[in-house]
């Protein structure tokens, strides 16, 4: 039986942490009772979900590069920075492609407001009114989460690059008519064609994906009321989250 123990983990847009306690027991079902050896995430984000699943081989991507060569590079030894101030974080927003990979996923996440991508120095106290270290907290989150994702194989690229046979696979994108972490339109019709697509018998797959909708026909399999939370600007919003699964 998988057990679940709630801890803090990177912060991340969008992410999963507060129910992979409900979805990943789901999840680990169907890797068990078909014996799959293989786990993809398409939409890893935060690695919140793929850090609870037990499989031989675990793979997760994101288009962000920025974001994978930063978990790349934590699972080879790197150390995050104790401390960003907001000059830095400015820096970093600015020069992207010159101040390293790993350092500028790390500081565009985990150092702002709400885990979304460069939306604003993440800044505040806690409860006893002292200034939060948030870069620290995220630090010592992700070291926390290593081992549980030591030996997931992260790579950059988009969801249509899987071809996936044999496969349990887990699809977080980003949810239609919502705030996105990052800009441009992601393409949901596209995409629940691939789903459907790699769903049929010949591949023997299991296409799960979470959203707040899904195209008719589509089977709801879990759902669950949760507050979102957005940006410091637009607050928190009710909204149902469901996994789906496609066949």
């Amino acid at each position: 039986m998988l057990i679940l123990i709630e801890r803090e983990r990177m912060k991340y847009m969008g992410s999963k942490r507060r129910i992979a306690k409900h979805i990943a027991p789901i999840i680990q079902g169907f890797i068990d009772s078909g014996n799959y050896e293989t786990y993809i995430e398409p939409f890893v984000g935060g690695a919140n979900m793929i850090e609870h699943i037990e499989c031989e081989t675990r793979c997760g991507s994101d288009v962000n590069k920025y974001l994978i060569a930063m978990f790349n590079k934590l699972q080879l030894g790197w150390l995050p920075p104790e401390h960003v101030s907001e000059a830095t974080y400015r820096k970093h927003r600015k020069y992207l492609t010159s101040l390293g990979q790993a350092m500028s996923g790390f500081v565009g996440f985990c150092c702002s407001y709400s885990g979304k991508w460069f939306g604003g120095y993440a800044r505040g106290n806690d409860n006893k009114g002292k200034p939060r270290n948030y870069a620290d907290e995220s630090r010592r989150n992700l070291l926390k989460q290593l081992p549980a994702i030591q030996d997931v194989q992260f790579t950059c690229h988009t969801y249509k690059n899987w071809a996936p046979e044999n496969c349990v696979v887990y699809c977080d994108p980003p949810y239609a008519n919502t705030t996105k972490y990052k800009a441009g339109d992601f393409d949901h019709a596209d995409f629940w064609q691939w789903c459907k697509e790699y769903a049929k018998p010949q591949y023997n797959n299991v296409i799960l994906v979470s959203e707040y909708n899904a195209p008719d026909g589509i089977e709801c399999i879990w759902s669950k009321e949760i507050n979102s939370s957005l940006t410091k600007d637009t607050g928190s919003k009710k909204g149902v989250e469901k996994l789906f699964l496609v066949k």
